[in-house]
């Protein structure tokens, strides 16, 4: 099953035109990344303890329908690919407007990064637990790491 939350949207989320603005869409992906985060035991205390966090490479809208001034909204996280030691992985939000209408789409790339070193890392096996729980996209793909000469 994906994961799913659920936002009642704001005032500031929605621009002069009466919908949501662009990159509130995005605000609200991070949100559910997080908080898919936290409730698979990397909250920001976890990673501070063990000194990563993740790190954006990519991240890809595609709009399909507006969502208006006052409505809320629901979004789905999935898995869409992943390397063997989950360094690197990707995710897909679904954003649906409270008719369950599909809203957009938002794609991220991630790795993870060693915060004393500033360079990429392989994460903590809880990391690779975390991932596994997420529910896989039809598409899901393995990310194949290209070792560094």
């Amino acid at each position: 099953m994906a994961y799913t939350v659920s936002f009642k949207s704001k005032w500031a989320d929605f621009d002069a035109n009466k919908h949501m603005r662009h990159t509130a869409y995005n605000d609200y992906a991070a949100e559910c990344r997080i908080r898919f985060f936290n409730t698979h035991g990397l909250s920001p205390k976890f990673l501070e303890a063990h000194n990563f966090g993740p790190i954006l490479f990519e991240e890809n809208t595609r709009f399909y329908r507006e969502i208006k001034m006052g409505e809320d909204l629901s979004i789905d996280l999935r898995l869409s690919a992943a390397s063997k030691k989950g360094e690197r992985f990707k995710m897909t939000h679904r954003l649906f407007r409270e008719d369950a209408i599909l809203a957009a789409e938002i794609n991220v790339y991630i790795a993870w990064i060693d915060l004393s070193k500033r360079k990429l890392m392989t994460p903590p096996k809880e990391a690779i637990t975390m991932l596994d729980t997420l529910e896989k996209t039809e598409e899901f793909q393995e990310i194949i790491l290209k070792k560094q000469p």
